[in-house]
C-alpha cells in the first residue's frame, strides 16, 4: 500500500464534505469533471458508476466501503481509500492506494504525483 497525505487548517468536517461529495470533486481535483452513479450527494457503499476524467474519459468505479471520515473505491484492479483524520483544529487528508503485483508501483509512480496535487488542493480549498 502507498499513502499520500496533506495537512489542512480546516476542520475535518469541511475537508470531509469536499472529499465525499462527487458533485464538488472538480473544486479540488480539476482533472475530474463529473461523476455519476456513485451516490448523491455523498458516495454510497455498494454504488457503481464512473468518474469523468479530463472531461471525456469515463472511469468505471465501485464504492466498496464508507465509514466516518473514510470511503473506499475500486477502480479496475486498484483500490483507493480516501480519508480525513482530525488533528487539533485542522486535519490530515489522505489517499491510500493498493494494487496487485507490479501495478502498484507503476500507479504510484505515474498517478501518485497527481494524487499529491489533488490532496494539496483539497487541503487548500478546505481552508
Amino acid at each position: 500500500m502507498r499513502t499520500w497525505t496533506a495537512d489542512s487548517d480546516a476542520p475535518a468536517a469541511i475537508a470531509w464534505a469536499l472529499m465525499v461529495r462527487p458533485g464538488v470533486w472538480s473544486s479540488w481535483a480539476p482533472h475530474v469533471r463529473g461523476a455519476w452513479g456513485l451516490g448523491t450527494p455523498e458516495v454510497q457503499a455498494g454504488a457503481r458508476g464512473a468518474a469523468r476524467l479530463l472531461g471525456v474519459i469515463p472511469v468505471p468505479a465501485k464504492i466498496t466501503a464508507k465509514s466516518e471520515y473514510s470511503w473506499t473505491w475500486r477502480v479496475g484492479p486498484a483500490v483507493m481509500v480516501h480519508r480525513v483524520q482530525p488533528r487539533g483544529t485542522g486535519c490530515v487528508v489522505a489517499i491510500d492506494l493498493s494494487a496487485p503485483g507490479p501495478l502498484e508501483p507503476a500507479l504510484a509512480a505515474t498517478y501518485g504525483p497527481v494524487i499529491q496535487v489533488m490532496l494539496n488542493n483539497l487541503a487548500r480549498v478546505a481552508s
